[in-house]
């Protein structure tokens, strides 16, 4: 299997890395660029892969295929950033949740719906279910350019717990929102457990050669400004805190999709460096109004059907994003991930658009 190792040489500087310098809150020169999902199945390479890791899951706790899927978009694009490759469903598996991936269908999990169901899960089984991950993590530090960032992640309490209680995904999660109503306390619990967890998880991260981290609160946007306050915003803060005190040079970047205007109380509340936007909020707004006159980055959100329609159109848009975050730190994404249909073509196209922009 080919894996690009990076050499030492004390002789050469290192090279500069795009995106931390962006989440340091430079502005000169052209946005680095990364996307979501961007190792995934519209990738060839990654399909072989996959077919030979057996399940998903063997893939995620795989380290020697779980690298070489997240260096694939690196060797064919040139991507200024690398994301680990791994599932945000980790952290309740590794707590003893019972998770499996059906094809087609996706996550499912045993519905957590009482104490006796909390109390199964045991925390100090994380870092040994886990270890996979963070090898994963020591060996794309050793193997990518030096000037591509390394970015972790985590899925963020809320969004985690919503699957745990539903018992896989949903268009609405009223499951799982209903409970947080009628068991309040008890879904408190889960919700301080996860925040725990995901802290130590991303620590451990950090610690094994991660230099960002970003939290994806995927499903933030199907509950109301208070909720989102309550089970969003509130772990949100506990975690970038705590994450700031161990690594103060590991930026976080947090994504709480659908929030909309509710960025902004993001943007001043959460303590994150960058905030990754979701394709519903124009740009010129964000650019506007989440944390303006701060050095807060902004990521995003360029629609990811964009690169199913004309290429012209998708290098307008793109050009437009770019545009309307002028004088603000920007990171180039997608609003969500690349979509398995997405032509790998397309993706090169964008990348070197953005990459030919000046600086």
């Amino acid at each position: 299997m080919r894996v690009a190792v990076q050499h030492e040489n004390s002789t050469n500087p290192m090279p500069k890395k795009r995106l931390l310098a962006r989440l340091a809150g430079e502005t000169e020169g052209r946005p680095p660029v990364w996307l979501m999902r961007q190792a995934g199945r519209y990738l060839p390479e990654y399909r072989e892969v996959r077919a030979q890791a057996g399940g998903f899951l063997d893939l995620c706790y795989t380290p020697e295929l779980a690298v070489e899927v997240t260096l694939q978009p690196i060797r064919r694009f040139g991507f200024d950033a690398s994301i680990l490759f791994s599932d945000i469903l980790v952290v309740p598996h590794a707590l003893g949740a019972d998770l499996r991936f059906v094809e087609g269908e996706g996550p499912r999990l045993e519905p957590l719906r009482s104490r006796k169901d909390l109390e199964r899960l045991d925390a100090t089984r994380l870092h040994t279910h886990l270890e996979p991950v963070y090898e994963t993590v020591r060996r794309l530090r050793r193997a990518l350019p030096g000037e591509v960032t390394l970015i972790g992640f985590a899925g963020a309490p809320w969004t985690l717990a919503a699957y745990m209680v539903e018992g896989g995904g949903s268009r609405d999660y009223a499951v799982a929102r209903a409970f947080a109503r009628q068991e309040r306390g008890l879904f408190q619990e889960l919700i301080d457990l996860l925040t725990d967890c995901v802290i130590d998880y991303l620590d451990a991260q950090a610690r094994a050669g991660a230099e960002a981290l970003q939290i994806f609160d995927s499903w933030a946007g199907v509950l109301s400004p208070g909720e989102q306050r309550r089970w969003c915003l509130e772990p949100a803060r506990r975690i970038v805190a705590a994450l700031r005190e161990r690594h103060p040079h590991v930026p976080v970047l947090l994504f709480p999709r659908g929030v909309g205007p509710g960025y902004a109380t993001f943007a001043a509340e959460s303590g994150c460096q960058a905030l990754s936007l979701d394709t519903s909020l124009p740009m010129e707004w964000a650019a506007r109004e989440v944390g303006h006159g701060t050095r807060l980055c902004l990521q995003g959100n360029l629609d990811p059907v964009a690169l199913l329609g004309p290429e012209r159109d998708m290098l307008d848009e793109a050009a437009a994003i770019v545009h309307a975050a002028r004088g603000r730190p920007l990171i180039f994404n997608l609003g969500h991930g690349v979509l398995q249909q997405t032509a790998p073509e397309r993706v090169g196209a964008l990348v070197r658009y953005l990459q030919s922009l000046p600086g």
